[in-house]
């Protein structure tokens, strides 16, 4: 299904079409669970914070100043909650180091992979995906699949963004390092 702009579906449902509201919720829902559950680690938890921040946001809606992108608002909320959880739960945070590694050339980062079969390269990336701790994985899910920039995964995330910059980095080198090594193994069983 092809989606309208948020602010359609955030008008209709301010103008009393209560209805238009679950369009928002089918745009956003497949993200919004991913968000809470790399952060929490728990199907149960993740799908209950999902539907605890749709009833919010919905009660809310009426607030919302667009100031900044409606995702990136419910994206921040999500996140909060989905933190605010795991605080409860008491888990350990990673902490973040701040150092900064070498850029890698797409060239390298491509070498080889034509004589993989396509399907063998996406079980690598998806291996070397779940690989990645949960707030690396988070941050992928923010940056590739919901194409969010790097100042609103900053604000989603609270990091500022020259952390998310590094991370991003850091994350992307850790998955070339997988995958190339992955692809080596590949190619050294096709000889």
């Amino acid at each position: 299904m092809k989606y309208q702009d948020d602010n359609h579906y955030i008008d209709r449902v301010l103008n009393g079409d209560v209805a238009a509201y679950a369009l928002l919720v089918s745009k956003h829902k497949n993200l919004v669970f991913s968000i809470a559950l790399k952060i929490l680690n728990n199907r149960e938890d993740a799908e209950e914070i999902a539907q605890d921040c749709f009833l919010k946001v919905f009660q809310a809606l009426k607030t919302f100043e667009r100031k900044s992108k409606f995702s990136t608002w419910l994206y921040r909320i999500v996140y909060n909650a989905a933190i605010s959880r795991t605080r409860k739960k008491k888990l350990e945070q990673v902490p973040m180091d701040n150092y900064v590694i070498d850029n890698y050339t797409e060239d390298e980062m491509v070498e080889g992979i034509g004589e993989i079969d396509p399907e063998e390269q996406k079980v690598m990336v998806e291996r070397a995906l779940e690989r990645l701790t949960n707030d690396d994985n988070l941050l992928v899910t923010l940056f590739y699949k919901g194409e969010n920039s790097i100042e609103e995964i900053s604000n989603i995330t609270g990091l500022t963004m020259s952390n998310v910059k590094v991370r991003l980095h850091r994350i992307r080198k850790k998955l070339h390092d997988e995958l190339a090594s992955e692809m080596n193994k590949a190619i050294h069983q096709l000889n």
